[in-house]
């Protein structure tokens, strides 16, 4: 038996006006029912500071180096002993009642072994927010996409997506996952540094029989951009490599060389498109990107491994760029 049922754990890094914002609030909401952690990925600003003031409301992990998200959540969770871990970003405003009803989901199913809450905008209440909205999805070229939220047009929340329902993956600004099995999975991986992080977790818990669910009745506020903003050439580069390194990983061996190729193509369009907007640093970023994922393939940085593969029952099989550019589809209902 784990020492705590549910630990929330945000990391953090130069965050300090973010955690004096966010942090009571999660503490006000969280206390009786979970075990606030903050760690912190090696801040010179005024954080820990900040924190120590706190007392015993939070427990404090200090890192020496700032490991990225992934490599900081890997470093923090090996040292909190609970059954339940919820990464929680710093820029995240949560409410009474926003853990219970995932909980009650998760003990209730034994198989679903991760879930996010109805993500919301921060600054535009009435609508999801970017990073997960209501729920993640991809289609069968590794697009990401969400019920809520298609590419860059996000969905006002009109209740019409209150069910909870399997999805492919969970937002990382607000995951709760079974410790099992992200120890099972060895965490995250840290070679991704940031960004399709998440995605590429869920896929891995999905390979193994885990499903992943979005549970509405559960609500949090979050700001976004708040490590890169979304048109940030590093975000560009993250996106693109990330995503190419995630389905090398994942996808089945009768896929993989088909879709690595299309999306190589396709990624070329984008750059030309960046390049014609004038965005010529995003252009050079998806160049990188590229390049980037050659070089983790001959160095061995990302593997595969040769068990048997299958495509989750949760991915979108068709096109959701031909959905969007071509049929101009811009919510989650009308996708077919």
């Amino acid at each position: 038996m784990s020492a705590i049922k549910t630990a929330i754990v945000i990391l953090n890094w130069n965050g300090e006006g973010f955690l004096k914002k966010f942090l009571p609030g999660v503490i006000q909401h969280s206390k009786y029912i979970a075990t606030v952690f903050v760690a912190d990925n090696a801040s010179n600003d005024g954080s820990i500071a900040y924190l120590n003031s706190l007392g015993e409301d939070i427990k404090i992990i200090q890192f020496d180096d700032n490991y990225g998200f992934t490599g900081g959540y890997n470093r923090a969770l090996k040292q909190i002993d609970a059954e339940y871990f919820v990464l929680l970003n710093s820029d995240v405003e949560v409410v009474s009642g926003w853990i219970e009803p995932i909980i009650d989901l998760m003990d209730n199913n034994k198989e679903v072994g991760i879930c996010q809450p109805k993500i919301k905008g921060y600054h535009q209440p009435t609508h999801f927010e970017y990073a997960g909205a209501c729920g993640g999805f991809i289609d069968w070229l590794g697009y990401p996409f969400c019920r809520g939220r298609l590419f860059n047009s996000i969905e006002e929340d009109s209740h019409q997506y209150e069910n909870p329902i399997e999805v492919f993956w969970a937002t990382g600004a607000c995951m709760f996952i079974r410790s099992n099995l992200y120890n099972k999975l060895n965490g995250l991986d840290e070679y991704f540094f940031a960004h399709m992080e998440e995605i590429d977790l869920c896929w891995r818990a999905q390979l193994i029989g885990q499903k992943i669910m979005v549970v509405p009745s559960s609500e949090v506020y979050h700001v976004g951009g708040g490590t890169l903003p979304k048109n940030n050439p590093r975000k560009t580069y993250y996106n693109f490599r990330n995503n190419l390194m995630m389905l090398y990983k994942n996808l089945p061996a009768s896929k993989l060389v088909f879709v690595i190729v299309a999306r190589l193509i396709l990624d070329g369009v984008a750059g030309i498109k960046f390049m014609f907007e004038g965005d010529f640093k995003d252009t050079f970023a998806v160049l990188k990107a590229h390049l980037g994922f050659y070089k983790s393939l001959i160095n061995g940085n990302i593997k595969r491994d040769n068990s048997f593969k299958k495509t989750p029952a949760t991915v979108y099989q068709k096109s959701i760029l031909w959905a969007y550019y071509i049929k101009g589809i811009r919510n989650y209902q009308s996708l077919k």
